[in-house]
Formats: structure tokens, C-alpha cells, sequence
């Protein structure tokens, strides 16, 4: 039986195929629109699933979408209502939206996936669906389950249990609070783009110090001790038009909302930074909650809040729970597998069987790329490569880094959801205390204090962070061991704010952040095949167990998909090599490409 998964319509689209309790494939539609986030019914991404599946679209038994659309229309109405007549122009807005689409989600659905369609059509509520695409693909019979994000349908927040097949949803916290839409409107203060820059705030946040969470907690939002919130609307305007936050909100912090092209402050440093410890002391409310109504020792995690590493790191820390597991695709992406396997295991009841490392496949579930496709497409642009033995792939990558040279690596399967895993990964040597910059600057053309995440051996991660803990899919953050950390000078120590940049704090200077700190990513040869390999191949070269491993795009743009789009990325910016499964590409001995200098040159780099 094949059950498709889809969400739609809200952010970041993205379709999963399950067949007899198995997702099989799944991809966001981005990927293929080339459109960030693109919150369209993701038809290409089916069109893939299907594809790679061998089926037509009769051969689709069940779709079902990851969110209750009636019920979400709902909750816009009782807002409008409730603040009326504020926030008319944003409510008649979204009311156009409604009455074209989201109100008519069986007709997309027959539109997106094209003429033979003749399956059910299910509908799974939202929290349901993100409960679902963590418990099910985890290695546990039984285990806690907390969905964290902005809104879905009336919940904000839910705390649950999963056991066998089932799923019991326990409590919930509904709209208008929410940690999600309160992390998002620090967001929007502090000049990002609500619902792509919050892992920005995140990688901003060490740069400050928490010096204004008691006044968040006494003014802005009420938190209790299992983790429940009580935020002030009259410091938010998101009910009821386009900004998150209120004039009464800039008169407390005592300035306007930073705009995007200002240099950061040592104060909104330091907003940054209280608001992830706020966030850091909900989760870990939620999740010691979690464990005192469920008595479970594992626990789930779903939502978009579930993406935010560094509270997840200390909720694995804090030892309330023996085993962790998150979904990698933890936003609305995500709802897309949910919704498949709630269809297959609530609607349809059939049983389940954990596997013992998780069914995920380690995310690898988009579309791959055969070299003579690839090397016929190289071909006919002139663009010159060398056609190496699989074998050797590993050695020649390694070696590149070794001398400080930047690699762009396409290989296997797309990953689903925000992070490389090195199938679209940019690779680099963490040892250097240049690489930072470089990525930041000149390939990757964003700020400069961005962090990037170490890719580690799996067997290794004693050597270099404190605790000997499994991060698969780089959703923790975890502390530096002490021995390779870096005493700072004592001029060092007198830095602030992106100033500590500057200093070189640990043996692997590019992946250490500022707090000592980094974003892990664990490597096994079971999950991750050559990535491993390579890692494998550099440490046999330097004796170094850990790369840097960011993601394969630049600025504004989606992470690649196809050899072309990889092809680009690799002339737009100042990467050294390009490996396209077994074709080495060099840059230096690329012809010119269109539009390539000036790409560059529009970010200031030469």
C-alpha cells in the first residue's frame, strides 16, 4: 500500500511516501522551486516520491495532509474577532488565501498529484502529525513525546506518549502562546526574517549575556513549573497584523526593531542571548514534565522549536531521560511523514516494529544522480573533470582539505530537511583558524559570526566533546572537551560581542564556538557510507577526526539538489574542488561562467 504525506500552504513544503509502513522517500519543494521555504503544494516533490517509487498517481491509496484546515480557519476567525477591528487589512489578506486554497485542500490534493487519483483523502491534525514523524521513525517500543513549534490549528505545544502503534496526546498549550511565536518575535526585533533567521538568533545568542531574562520572564511571558506559558499580548502584535512585536515592546527594550542591514549592538547581543536562555528553561520545563506524567525514559522531539540544538543539548545533559530522539526534518516539513505514517499506523492500525538504529535512513530520502548522467551534462558545457575510482574519492577529498582547500561534495541521496549530512554538504578543515571566515565570506556570502557544525567519527567523540553522546543529524549542541580547548590571552578575555571572533579557542578553531561549544554531527559507516569514509581518510591523513560539514548553497538560496544547481554553487563562489559522485572538478580549470564575477563581486569578494 503506498500512503503519501503532505504539507502545504504554511511553510516549507514537502511531500513522504510510505509504502507498507516504510517512508521511502521524501523531499521538500524548495529544492526543486528553487523558492526558500516555499510554502506551495509541493507538486514536484510528489512528483518525485512517485518517481522514485515506480508508481502513477492511481497507484496512491492515501493522501494525507499533516494539519486539520477547518480547524486552523477557525482559530482565524475567533483572532480576528477577538481583536477586531485591528488587523482588518492583515485578516483580509489571509482571507483571500483561504477562500482560493487552503480551504479546498481535496482539490489541490487532486491537482498536485495529477489525473488517476482516486485514493482516500485523510486529514491529520497538526501537533498529531509532528508527534508521528518522530515517534514512529525512533528505535523505542515506548516512549514521551513533545511537539514544540508556533501554531497548528489551536496547539502551540503538546506533551504526549507513544507506545507500540498508538499515540496519546496528554496536554497541549493553544494560541496565541507559544514558544515558537515568542523565539519568532525575537526574531523579528533583531532584524531576521520570522520563520528562516531563528537559527540565526540561535548562533547569535553566545555573543551576549542572558542580562534581560528576568525582565522577559516578568514582563512578556508567565512560565510555570511543567513548562506552561502565559504570554502578555499587549507586547505582540502577530494576532492581528504583519509584525511580531508591539511599540510597548520596543519601549521596553528601549529601541526600535533592528533592521537587517545594521551592525548588532552589545545590547541585542545580549537580547539574543536571554531569550535562548527563556527558551532553554521552557524545554527543559517541558521535557521534566514530560517525564513526570509519562514515567518514560525516552523521549521524542518534534516541532519547529525541536530544531533549536542548543536547548536540546542541555534537555540530553540534564539526564532526565536515558535515550533522546528528533526528528531531523522537525518543522512543517516533517508534518509530511507524520501524516503518512499516522495514516498507516492510527487510521489504518497497523502495528509497528522500532528498528534498532531508527528508520529514518539517515535522512537520506531525496533524489540522487548517476555519474553518466552527470559527466554527459559536464560535457556539454565544457566543463572539465576527472573521472576518479570510488575508492579513491575519499583520499582525494581528504587531501583537498588537508591543504585547506573548500569542497563541494554531491553524493547519494538528498537529505530531507534543514541540515547537510553530507549528501549537499561544503566541507573544509576544521584545524584552521581561517576556514570561518572564508565560508562565511567568501562562499557562503552571509554574516560573519555565523557558526559551522563538526562532522565527527562516531567512535571519536570522546576526543573532542565532553560527553560520548550519538548526534546523528546535528540537532545537539554539546561543550568542547577541556583538553583541546585554548586558554584565551588576556586580551582575549576582554572582547565582546563579535570582537570574540577573533580568538582561537580550541584545536579545531572552526567548529568551536565562542562558548566552547559546537553542533555535533556523529559519522558511522552504517548511517552515512563515503561521508564516513572521507572523515575516515582525513583522520588516517592528519590524525584530526572532525570536518567542518555546512550546507551546500549560498545566501537566500536552498540547499542544492541537482549537479547543475551544485555546478553554479560551486563557479558563484570561491570553493576550491567539486566532487559529483566519482568527477572531480577543480575550479581552476573551469571555463567561464555567466554571470559569475559579478555574482561575486555584488558581496564584495574578488
Amino acid at each position: 500500500m503506498h500512503i503519501l504525506g503532505v504539507s502545504a500552504f504554511y511553510h516549507d513544503s514537502a511531500a513522504a511516501l510510505c509504502r507498507d509502513g516504510k517512508i521511502i522517500a521524501a523531499a521538500q519543494e524548495e529544492r526543486f522551486s528553487r523558492v526558500k521555504h516555499d510554502a506551495r503544494f509541493p507538486a514536484n516533490a510528489v512528483r518525485y516520491c512517485l518517481e522514485y517509487a515506480g508508481i502513477k498517481a492511481d497507484q496512491v491509496d492515501i493522501v494525507c495532509y499533516y494539519d486539520k484546515p477547518l480547524l486552523t480557519f477557525e482559530r482565524l476567525l475567533d483572532t480576528y474577532f477577538a481583536f477586531a477591528p485591528r488587523g482588518f487589512r492583515s485578516f483580509s489578506k489571509a482571507l483571500s488565501l483561504w477562500l482560493n486554497f487552503k480551504l479546498h485542500i481535496p482539490r489541490e490534493i487532486k491537482r498536485g498529484i495529477g489525473e488517476g487519483f482516486s485514493g482516500g483523502i485523510l486529514f491529520s491534525q497538526h501537533h498529531l502529525s509532528h508527534a508521528a514523524s518522530t515517534f514512529y521513525p525512533s528505535p523505542f517500543e515506548r516512549a514521551a513525546i513533545v511537539t514544540i513549534d508556533g501554531v497548528g490549528e489551536w496547539s502551540t505545544t503538546t506533551i504526549g506518549r507513544g507506545e507500540g502503534k498508538r499515540i496519546q496526546i496528554l496536554k497541549e498549550i493553544r494560541f496565541p502562546h507559544s514558544l515558537g511565536l515568542l523565539y519568532s518575535a525575537f526574531t523579528y526585533y533583531l532584524g531576521f526574517t520570522v520563520n528562516s533567521g531563528e537559527y540565526k538568533l540561535m548562533g547569535l545568542a553566545p555573543y551576549g549575556e542572558p542580562k534581560y531574562v528576568d525582565l522577559i520572564l516578568e514582563k512578556l511571558v508567565d512560565v510555570k513549573d511543567d513548562g506552561s506559558l502565559w504570554m502578555d499580548m499587549r507586547y505582540f502584535d502577530y494576532c492581528h497584523g504583519p509584525r511580531m512585536t508591539s511599540r510597548r515592546f520596543h519601549e521596553l527594550f528601549g529601541m526600535k526593531p533592528k533592521r537587517p542591514d545594521e551592525p548588532f549592538n552589545e545590547k541585542q547581543l545580549d537580547i539574543a542571548a536571554s531569550i535562548q536562555e527563556v527558551t532553554n528553561q521552557i524545554m527543559l520545563k517541558l521535557a521534566r514534565h514530560a517525564k513526570e506524567i509519562t514515567g518514560e525514559k525516552n523521549l521524542c522531539l518534534a516541532g519547529g522549536c525541536a530544531l533549536n540544538s542548543v536547548a536540546n543539548g542541555l534537555i540530553r545533559r540534564s539526564g532526565m531521560f536515558e535515550n533522546l530522539f528528533i526528528q531531523p526534518a522537525a518543522g512543517d516539513a516533517g508534518g509530511a511523514i507524520g501524516a503518512a505514517l499516522a495514516a498507516w499506523h492510527i487510521f489504518l492500525g497497523n502495528e509497528r516494529a522500532p528498528e534498532a538504529m531508527d528508520s529514518q535512513s539517515g535522512s537520506y530520502l531525496g533524489p540522487s544522480y548517476g555519474e553518466d548522467e552527470i559527466a554527459h551534462w559536464l560535457d556539454s558545457i565544457g566543463a572539465a573533470y576527472q573521472k576518479r575510482e570510488r575508492k579513491d574519492i575519499p583520499g582525494v577529498i581528504a587531501e583537498a582539505i588537508d591543504h585547506e582547500k573548500v569542497v563541494g561534495l554531491l553524493q547519494g541521496r538528498m537529505e530531507f530537511g534543514p541540515r547537510a549530512l553530507g549528501a549537499r554538504s561544503i566541507l573544509a578543515d576544521a584545524r584552521s583558524p581561517e576556514t570561518q571566515s572564508k565560508l562565511n565570506l567568501k562562499i557562503k556570502f552571509r554574516e560573519s559570526f555565523r557558526p559551522f557544525a563538526p562532522a565527527v567519527l562516531r567512535e571519536d567523540v570522546p576526543n573532542y566533546f565532553e560527553d560520548d553522546c550519538d548526534s546523528p543529524y546535528m540537532l545537539l549542541v554539546e561543550p568542547i572537551r577541556e583538553s583541546i580547548r585554548n586558554r584565551p590571552s588576556e586580551a582575549e578575555q576582554n572582547l565582546r560581542g563579535i570582537d570574540r571572533l577573533r580568538t582561537i579557542r580550541s584545536s579545531v578553531p572552526a567548529v568551536t564556538h565562542v562558548d566552547y561549544s559546537g553542533r555535533l554531527q556523529t559519522v558511522t559507516k552504517e548511517r552515512n557510507g563515503i561521508f564516513y569514509e572521507i572523515i575516515r581518510a582525513f583522520k588516517e591523513r592528519t590524525g584530526c577526526s572532525v570536518i567542518v560539514n555546512t550546507s551546500f548553497n549560498i545566501r537566500g538560496e536552498p540547499i542544492v539538489n541537482t549537479p547543475q544547481e551544485a555546478y553554479r554553487c560551486f563557479m558563484f563562489t570561491d570553493m576550491d574542488m567539486l566532487v559529483l559522485e566519482n568527477l572531480v572538478l577543480h575550479k581552476s580549470e573551469q571555463p567561464p561562467y555567466p554571470g559569475a564575477d559579478e555574482y561575486r563581486k555584488s558581496f564584495g569578494v574578488d
